[in-house]
């Protein structure tokens, strides 16, 4: 498996090795330099199933990655070069019948296919966003202009979307080394034999059939880690880039079922200082619990001018108690617990997932990328959330922060949001059960890798 070593690229490669392992295939996870320390402390190098290598993205350890254009025209120049000498000299003690990579190293595809190894996408992102690039890059169906967030957008499988709704690597506000890459993914497409999808197809079906004609996607999913659906841990390699601070799981112990609202922007979104301060409003005048995740200066978050990395004084005395502020924590055991009434996300995909399997109701608060795609999907598909709206200003106002929690919290539609969930939650595991579709699709999967590996020894 090959993917660059950031949190929401490594984290479905990893649940994904962990299934692959518990089918009896033996997995190697190689990934950039940059990943190592934080991969190795949290691994037990004599017991771990899964082998993890490394090779350079071609920039020294203590660059500042937050310089994407640098580190993808560097990683496509050198770490190409760097990944295939890694190949060589792996291949020399062993075969691999399948390389896996996901959407953001288009580049491997082609060293892959120089070292002749069968090549599969993982794609870890919904379904609709595999669905919506493919027809933008593939010409197969016509977008509007993008230049007003308002217009309409018409796609087969899927909801009618406005622009805003689409995922931001597409459009003109934003940088075009992004929408490059997808375009090298896509073209890249015709070496790639098998396109598998961290979703699962109960929640995308309509989106998942319409791709059956060109080309299509098997979901997996829902990649998340085994303990998350009440099975055994089967690895212990484990890649939290951060520190989780476990005081959060004993503060909800002592908080009653379903009172807590939960507040975290993923590893990456930094929110401005503005935009902070309406939900520290919303909160202390709410009167409800919460568990907010504000994480510190300098830890890889993309800086806006206005960035906001802590609270002030005064909202942390007011809210004591009922308010709990941590740097970090350890979601998937967050979103497990019974405290937890609903989730205020950035809509990452893997926080989606990880909300979905656990029947948390969502607060969608898209920032960029797949997430005003996930955010609308949580609204309109899946039903298990509401979306904020933001003001001219790309702020959400107080009211509307209050509105979004009174949704689905007590409104009226509160109770028909978390039985969505509820279902949700139920038809993830049944996925992944045997004879459920992601099951009935990885153990295809396998086998056409068996079958492939067998043809080779004959």
């Amino acid at each position: 498996m090959v993917t660059m070593s950031l949190q929401g690229h490594i984290n479905p490669m990893l649940n994904f090795a962990k299934r692959l392992i518990s089918k009896g295939v033996h997995v190697t996870i190689a990934t950039t330099e940059d990943g190592r320390s934080s991969m190795l402390k949290n691994k037990d190098a004599n017991s771990s199933e899964i082998k993890l290598e490394f090779f350079s993205d071609g920039l020294s350890i203590d660059f500042d990655r937050s310089d994407t254009k640098t580190l993808l025209n560097t990683i496509q120049e050198k770490g190409r070069k760097n990944l295939s000498n890694l190949i060589t000299n792996l291949t020399k003690n062993q075969t691999f019948s399948c390389a896996i990579v996901n959407p953001f190293v288009p580049w491997a595809i082609d060293v892959i296919a120089e070292h002749e190894i069968p090549c599969a996408l993982l794609w870890i992102q919904a379904s609709a966003c595999y669905s919506i690039y493919y027809r933008y890059f593939k010409n197969i169906d016509s977008f509007p202009k993008f230049d007003d967030p308002n217009e309409k957008v018409e796609l087969p499988g899927l909801p009618l979307l406005e622009v805003r709704d689409l995922p931001s690597f597409i459009l003109p506000s934003y940088p075009l080394h992004f929408k490059e890459l997808l375009a090298d993914l896509y073209k890249a497409l015709d070496k790639v034999k098998w396109v598998l999808g961290a979703s699962f197809y109960e929640i995308e079906e309509e989106i998942v059939k319409s791709m059956d004609s060109l080309t299509p996607i098997y979901p997996i999913g829902p990649l998340v880690p085994p303990f998350l659906l009440g099975e055994k841990e089967i690895s212990d390699v484990n890649v939290d880039l951060w520190n989780a601070e476990d005081s959060c799981l004993e503060w909800l112990d002592n908080k009653p079922d379903s009172s807590v609202i939960y507040i975290s922007f993923g590893s990456l979104v930094v929110l401005s200082k503005k935009q902070m301060n309406n939900i520290a409003i919303t909160l202390k005048n709410s009167n409800k619990n919460f568990l907010w995740v504000v994480k510190p200066a300098n830890n890889g978050g993309y800086e806006k001018e206005d960035a906001a990395y802590e609270l002030p004084e005064e909202f942390l005395k007011e809210t004591e108690g009922r308010g709990l502020v941590v740097k970090w924590c350890a979601q998937q055991k967050v979103l497990m617990h019974p405290a937890v009434a609903c989730f205020i996300s950035h809509c990452g995909w893997n926080s989606t997932l990880e909300t979905l399997v656990n029947g948390v109701p969502v607060i969608g608060w898209p920032s960029w990328t797949d997430q005003p795609t996930n955010a609308k999907l949580i609204e309109n598909v899946f039903k298990n959330g509401v979306k904020v709206k933001y003001g001219e200003d790309g702020v959400a106002s107080v009211e509307e922060i209050e509105r979004c929690i009174r949704d689905v919290m007590e409104g009226p539609n509160a109770a028909e949001i978390k039985k969505k969930a509820m279902e949700i939650k139920e038809s993830a595991r049944k996925a992944l059960e045997e004879g459920g579709n992601s099951s009935k699709n990885l153990n295809q999967f396998i086998s056409e890798i068996n079958g492939l590996t067998q043809q080779e020894v004959q």
